[in-house]
C-alpha cells in the first residue's frame, strides 16, 4: 500500500478523536466558507457539497453550516479567509505542502515556518515541490461497506482513474473534474463516504526509515496541530509498526 495510503489511514483514525476534541469543527467551517465563495447552493457546488457532508459526518448544527456558508458568500460578515499552500522538505528529504486558510497570512507563515525548523525540516520556495504532486479527487469508503468488486463497478462506471484499500478503508482516485459524478455515484450506491476531497497525490515515493520516519512523523503531527491547517501532503513512505505508533 502507498505511503499516501497508509497516512490517510492514520489520518481518518486521528479524525475521529479531533472530532471528539472539536478540533476539526474550525477547520470545516472554514472549508464551508472558502467554498461557499463559487457558490453557496451545494447541489451546483461539489466542493461545499462535500464539506456539508464533512460537517454533517462530525454532527455540526445545521445553523453553524448555514452561518459558515453566509459568511462565505458574503451575506454575513467575517468571511474574509485567505486560502494558501506552503512548501516545504521534512527530515530525509520528504517533501511536504501544507494547505491553511488564515485571516493573517503574516502571521501564519511565520508559525509555519517555526514549526518546520523546530521538527528538523524547512520551508521551501513556491513551485520548489509542488510539482512532485498532482491534483486527484480523493474519497476513502470504510472497508466494511461494499466488497472491491462493488466498488469497482460503481467507481469505474463515473469515470473513477484508480481503487486502492485494505481491510479498513478504500481510498478511490479521480480527475478533479470526475470527482462530483464519482462522489453521486457512491451516495446513490448508499455509501456515504468517511472523506472526500480534492487532495495533492504524490507521484513517487521516498522512503523513510528509523530517526528520519520518527522526525518525519513529529513534523506531519505538528503542522496538522496548526489551527490555520487545513491539510498537510507529503510523499513519505514509513513501515507500519512506526505509522502505529504515531495512532497511538
Amino acid at each position: 500500500m502507498s505511503g499516501h495510503s497508509k497516512w490517510a489511514t492514520i489520518k481518518h483514525k486521528k479524525a475521529a478523536l479531533d472530532a471528539k476534541r472539536g478540533k476539526s469543527f474550525t477547520r470545516i467551517i472554514k472549508e464551508i466558507q472558502i467554498a461557499a465563495r463559487s457558490g453557496g447552493d451545494p447541489d451546483g457546488n461539489p466542493r461545499l457539497r462535500t464539506a456539508i457532508l464533512a460537517a454533517k459526518a462530525v454532527s455540526m448544527p445545521s445553523d453553524n453550516i448555514k452561518k459558515a456558508i453566509m459568511r462565505g458568500t458574503g451575506e454575513l460578515e467575517g468571511g474574509q479567509i485567505e486560502e494558501v499552500m506552503f512548501e516545504g522538505y521534512g527530515p530525509g528529504g520528504a517533501a511536504v505542502l501544507v494547505n491553511v486558510a488564515t485571516d493573517n497570512r503574516n502571521r501564519t507563515v511565520a508559525d509555519i515556518r517555526h514549526v518546520f525548523s523546530k521538527n528538523g525540516g524547512n520551508m521551501a520556495e513556491q513551485g520548489a515541490v509542488a510539482w512532485m504532486f498532482e491534483r486527484k479527487s480523493h474519497i476513502v469508503i470504510e472497508g466494511g461497506k461494499a466488497t472491491e468488486d462493488e466498488l469497482m463497478a460503481i467507481v469505474l462506471d463515473a469515470g473513477a482513474d484508480d481503487l486502492r484499500g485494505d481491510a479498513e478503508h478504500w481510498e478511490v482516485l479521480s480527475a478533479p473534474e470526475a470527482h462530483d459524478a464519482v462522489l453521486k455515484a457512491l451516495e446513490a450506491a448508499g455509501l456515504h463516504p468517511a472523506e472526500a476531497s480534492i487532495a495533492m497525490v504524490p507521484k513517487n515515493l521516498v522512503r523513510l526509515e528509523g530517526k528520519a520516519a520518527g522526525s518525519m512523523l513529529r513534523l506531519s503531527e505538528a503542522l496538522e496541530e496548526h489551527e490555520d491547517v487545513q491539510n498537510v501532503y507529503s510523499n513519505f513512505d514509513i513501515d507500519e509498526k512506526d505509522l502505529e505508533a504515531l495512532a497511538q
